[in-house]
């Protein structure tokens, strides 16, 4: 078994416990706090199950201690997925729709989601869902619109006859009456 990385030298358990008391966050308050038991000579394995993790896990502490001191005891955001689309394949993306399709060329007359994911592969070879889709071009300011259903027998003199007649949006008070005695 190799020997455990040694803590940097310049702090100790009791300014550990004092920096975990001001700190805020509550990970990094657990973290310090395990360090510090480490620097008062309890065994890793102790330092382990006062933090609630595994060996290894006290040992990138350690890492991340030595290297930044305090502030590298502070839970960072995960990077996430990198994203599907590059810029150039956003922009080729845009142009698209911002050209609209050509019902001869794309066989299409409106734009789709999966006419544009179909339209990605061929031409970048990216595969891409239509909610990854959908949310990209979200993203990019696009909305999706649709047009308000219409029959095809619809009768539009007739319309009129059923709307409701709304009182004009101002009216005039009327006049305050006499208080009777």
């Amino acid at each position: 078994m190799a020997a455990p990385i040694p803590l940097r030298p310049d702090f100790d358990a009791a300014a550990l416990r004092a920096l975990a008391k001001r700190s805020l966050e509550p990970d990094q308050t657990r973290r310090l706090l395990a360090l510090s038991a480490i620097y008062a000579g309890s065994p890793r394995s102790e330092a382990a199950a006062l933090g609630g993790v595994g060996l290894q896990t006290v040992r990138d502490w350690v890492l991340a201690f030595n290297a930044e001191g305090p502030d590298g005891l502070i839970g960072g955001k995960a990077p996430g997925a990198r994203p599907r689309l590059n810029v150039e394949q956003r922009e080729a993306l845009r142009a698209l729709v911002e050209q609209g399709p050509m019902p001869a060329a794309h066989g299409v007359v409106r734009w789709r989601l999966i006419d544009l994911a179909q339209i990605l592969f061929e031409d970048h070879g990216v595969s891409v869902s239509e909610q990854t889709l959908s949310r990209v071009l979200r993203s990019m300011g696009y909305r999706k619109l649709s047009a308000r259903p219409r029959h095809h027998a619809q009768d539009q003199d007739a319309i009129p006859v059923f709307k409701k007649p709304f009182p004009p949006a101002w009216q005039r008070s009327r006049r305050p009456r006499a208080a009777s005695r």
